[in-house]
């Protein structure tokens, strides 16, 4: 992905604190801190230094930063060895470098980039917003200890004895 050839002709800024929803056609750069929700026809690219709290639909995604939320790429989704994702990812293709952090989980193939173009809800059962807060994640807490199992009991012992 080139920088200035006008693939990004969108950027926010290293300075830049940004909230809400997010919608382009062509490409985004974010340099700096960006909250929300983001939609694009284009391509996004999450520089490094960068971090992003957000859903992400986008055609295609660089990630050289770090990106809480889940990701949902219709062409290629390419994580670098500087990136950090916690969040479910669906993409036609993926390309992950050595050093690259990843926790979530992840559909790769057509079928992935078919059920995007149909917009069909993702088959994976835990695809949802990541919490940003200090609590674990439901993924990361341990199960519930299963009830104890009832006394049996044994014929010719009892209380009455």
């Amino acid at each position: 992905m080139s920088d200035f050839n006008g693939e990004f002709p969108t950027v926010l800024g290293p300075d830049a604190k940004f909230k809400g929803e997010l919608v382009f056609e062509k490409g985004l750069r974010i340099l700096g801190q960006f909250e929300g929700q983001v939609r694009s026809k284009g391509t996004l690219h999450v520089a490094e230094g960068a971090r992003v709290v957000a859903q992400i639909e986008s055609a295609n995604v660089k990630v050289d930063g770090e990106v809480k939320g889940n990701i949902v790429c219709a062409e290629k989704l390419t994580l670098t060895s500087t990136s950090r994702i916690e969040g479910d990812l669906r993409t036609a293709r993926l390309e992950m470098n050595d050093g690259a952090q990843f926790v979530g989980n992840v559909i790769v193939g057509q079928h992935a980039a078919d059920a995007i173009a149909r917009r069909e809800p993702s088959p994976v059962g835990s695809v949802r917003p990541v919490d940003s807060g200090s609590s674990p994640s439901p993924r990361t807490r341990p199960a519930p200890a299963p009830p104890e199992p009832a006394p049996v009991p044994i014929p010719g012992i009892g209380a009455g004895r």
